[in-house]
């Protein structure tokens, strides 16, 4: 019998190397007992990765940072931020590290990044550690959102790790690996910028331009290229958390990626009834990142990287800020036509429909979703049915019956397309109740719900038999105070 042949890792160094001021080499924690609970065989095989090896003790070794290839650097990544609005100078990877770069099977360069490795130099008092739960929270939140096509970070595998964390009770500790497209932040660029460096500042915009916007070299200012190609990316993933319903909850410029990818699945959710004020996460007291907040506040985002970028916009100051106001202007136009053009996806407008006919269906919709508390997602897959004459799966949801009819005889009359409708509103989302479900199994050793519960998700337009209770909302033993948290 041949000897297994052990796959050669090899992991880029090149946020490292460009940008060593921003990069603190630093190694993971030791793990006292590994046990790999879930690996993502898809993600796996298109970076090059073998999944069975990545079963083996080595294997696990990488993902839990413990056993990386010869020559790789783990590092730290340094940012600031502002949380819940308040400036911190001095963020960073404070339980968390980038192993490095991947080549995914497109040629596309990915992060191989840790979470949950244990403490470094920007700590600030925490463990540096993770617990079971929230690992497999993004883990699971992660991937349906993949599966749903909106931009994201993903999870390749979590690891149970043997050691107790200590929270508002002792849990088990665990360790996600995630990819993403970089880990360059908001924050990242506000670091720069605070150190007073220009040199600094400059090459990690070009290491973003060459990474993510590489149309923007081209242009005659391809720094406001940047800014105006950011702010483009950020328009079009907010609207799309608004059309699924999606929550962040933790919306800090420190959580914001300049490729466009939605990261940092810590108190996120999905809301059932439809409220804009609908606030999850038990740190947000006062609503800052509420649902229907998180278009101001990516903008308000926007605005801070704006200040960064502001030596390189121009050498006088004033000229730097009527550029940057200008491109961040143009925010709310990219938002409203993303959302707009998603609203009426949903509703299987047809196409040419006159705008002030469009807008008025879509503005009294969602005046009477939230008048009756609809459950947003039920509503909007039942209205597939509405459009196939099959009224009752949309209306049977709404208390008002005479609004909603006088609502559906105007949208009804322009012939919705109903195979549009289910290709856009998904049956599935992680439903609150089925992810608490699954995670405190999971957390308890059993992984079969967690398993059942990605395979439901990974497809998640797909109606499929027996599946019923994944489509439904939460009963009404779950409550209305349901709470999120962010696992540190």
């Amino acid at each position: 019998m041949n000897a297994r042949v052990v796959p050669t890792v090899e992991l880029g160094r090149r946020y490292a190397g460009e940008l060593p001021e921003l990069a603190l080499p630093w190694q993971a924690a030791e793990v006292p007992v590994p046990r790999l609970l879930v690996l993502n065989e898809a993600l796996a095989a298109d970076l090059g990765l073998d999944p069975d090896w990545l079963r083996s003790d080595d294997g696990v070794g990488l993902l839990t940072g413990t056993r990386v290839p010869e020559g790789a650097t783990p590092v730290a990544q340094a940012y600031a931020g502002h949380q819940f609005g308040g400036y911190s100078p001095r963020l960073g990877d404070g339980r968390a590290l980038l192993l490095g770069e991947l080549t995914d099977n497109a040629g596309r360069p990915r992060d191989l990044h840790l979470k949950g490795s244990g403490r470094t130099p920007f700590s600030r008092g925490g463990d540096g550690y993770a617990a079971v739960g929230p690992m497999l929270r993004e883990y699971v939140v992660s991937e349906a959102m993949h599966a749903l096509g909106i931009p994201t970070t993903r999870s390749l595998a979590v690891v149970a790790t043997g050691r107790d964390v200590h929270r508002e009770v002792v849990l088990p500790g665990a360790v996600l690996s995630r990819v993403a497209s970089s880990h360059l932040r908001v924050g990242t660029f506000q670091y720069a910028r605070a150190t007073d460096d220009p040199a600094l500042l400059r090459r990690l915009a070009d290491h973003a331009i060459a990474r993510h916007h590489p149309a923007a070299a081209e242009t005659d200012h391809p720094h406001l290229a940047l800014f105006e190609a950011v702010v483009a990316a950020q328009a079009s993933l907010v609207a799309q958390w608004m059309l699924v319903g999606f929550v962040h909850g933790v919306m800090n410029t420190d959580n914001m990626t300049i490729s466009g990818e939605t990261i940092d699945y810590g108190p996120c959710a999905f809301i059932d009834a439809f409220d804009p004020a609908t606030v999850f996460s038990s740190i947000d007291t006062a609503g800052r990142y509420a649902f229907g907040n998180q278009p101001v506040v990516a903008e308000w985002n926007l605005a801070r990287f704006a200040e960064a970028l502001l030596p390189l916009l121009a050498d006088e100051q004033d000229e730097a800020v009527a550029l940057a106001v200008a491109s961040l202007e143009r925010f709310r136009e990219h938002y409203s036509e993303a959302w707009r053009g998603g609203m009426h996806a949903k509703l299987g407008l047809p196409a040419g429909l006159a705008a002030d006919t469009a807008s008025a269906l879509v503005t009294d919709l969602v005046t009477l979703m939230q008048d009756n508390h609809v459950d947003h997602t039920s509503f909007f897959r039942g209205l597939g049915a509405a459009a196939r004459g099959e009224s009752g799966p949309a209306r049977d949801l709404v208390l008002d019956l005479a609004a909603y009819d006088a609502w559906a005889e105007r949208w009804l009359a322009l012939s919705p397309d109903a195979d549009r409708m289910d290709r856009v509103n998904p049956a599935y989302v992680p439903r609150n109740h089925l992810v608490e479900e699954a995670l405190a199994a999971g957390t308890d050793g059993d992984l079969e719900p967690l398993g059942v519960l990605l395979d439901v998700l990974a497809a998640p337009y797909d109606v499929r038999p027996g599946l019923e209770r994944f489509a439904e909302p939460a009963p009404d033993s779950f409550g209305r105070g349901y709470q999120t948290f962010c696992g540190t």
